[in-house]
């Protein structure tokens, strides 16, 4: 059964009510949600309940911090989709508002989750806070919990055999550093940037390199610099390609761009959406003396993206799996 959205917590009908849930941001769908959603899981299966996301949208930094610079990991089509190939049933994604944002933890629980969604049960992380100055806990969503007919269960923090830390704080450090391997072992699947392919200066074509140009909006801008690439196309083709992110010190942009050269490809995609996954780190951004010195690099820039994906081709299925 495919994910169904539910963007409100008002006037819902029975049929929309009573799953037992994962509750929080989610931002990344990484690992440690996962650990999550799958204690959800466990209690959907034993009682016969659908299985249900709680998140909220803006995320809840955005609300109380506007002017924070861009730090989302996924978008909400890419959020849908890790859900669904999880087996989720239901995402409640909330609208984070000023009332939203107005309430106690006392009625969130009570009249949001009891009364709203009438959930059967809340899987939650042990760092989960809630309500209005952030003031509820795991252990008072349990006291909530027992006047308005649900359970909850506290999930303990998940790192991997290696002590990498599994949270979305940990994908951004290792995002800043360019370091894609520790990013894709926290999510579990490559870091990836969704977006509308988009006119830019077609410089490139110039020099027998077209790039899709994608805008980064509320993405986290990750280590500027060469990346070897996958590209999922509107019609499901997977991609191999090289590409620049950041603001091009020869030519320089407004806003940092993805730069997206695939390799055997010659079509038009413009005003279409693609998803790239940011697979290996090559090198920073850098400036050359003309465009000759640039062309050389860029084949140099090409060879060292085959090779990274060849690597990470032969690796585990479990470190590159992919929701579908």
């Amino acid at each position: 059964m495919a994910l169904t959205v539910i963007e409100t917590w008002r006037d819902l009908l029975p049929s929309a009510q009573g799953a037992a849930v994962a509750i929080g941001a989610f931002d990344g769908v990484h690992r440690g949600h996962q650990a999550v959603i799958d204690a959800a899981r466990r209690v959907a299966r034993q009682r016969d309940l659908p299985l249900g996301v709680v998140s909220f949208d803006p995320h809840p930094r955005r609300w109380f911090q506007p002017d924070a610079a861009p730090f989302r990991l996924m978008s909400p089509g890419q959020m849908e989709r890790a859900l669904d190939g999880l087996g989720v049933d239901r995402l409640y994604r909330l609208p984070f508002d000023g009332e939203m944002a107005g309430l106690s933890d006392q009625a969130f629980a009570l009249e949001v989750l009891g009364a709203g969604l009438a959930i059967k049960h809340a899987a939650v992380g042990f760092d989960f806070t809630f309500g209005k100055g952030r003031s509820g806990s795991p252990e008072a969503l349990a006291r909530y919990g027992e006047t308005a007919g649900f359970t909850v269960s506290p999930v303990a923090r998940v790192d991997d055999a290696h002590g990498l830390k599994l949270s979305s704080s940990a994908v951004r450090e290792a995002l800043k550093a360019g370091d894609m391997a520790r990013a894709t072992a926290i999510l579990g699947r490559p870091f990836a940037i969704e977006g509308e392919v988009i006119h830019g200066d077609k410089r490139g074509r110039t020099i027998g390199v077209p790039t899709l140009n994608i805008a980064l909006g509320d993405y986290m801008r990750p280590a500027y610099g060469v990346y070897a690439t996958r590209t999922r196309l509107p019609d499901g083709r997977l991609i191999d390609g090289v590409a620049s992110l950041g603001v091009r010190p020869m030519y320089p942009t407004d806003e940092p761009l993805l730069e997206v050269w695939l390799f055997d490809f010659d079509g038009d995609l413009y005003g279409q959406v693609v998803e790239t996954d940011l697979v290996a780190f090559l090198r920073p951004e850098a400036t050359f003396d003309g465009l000759d010195a640039l062309k050389v690099q860029i084949e140099a820039d090409a060879a060292a993206a085959h090779a990274a994906l060849a690597l990470s081709a032969g690796a585990s299925p479990a470190a590159s799996a992919r929701p579908a």
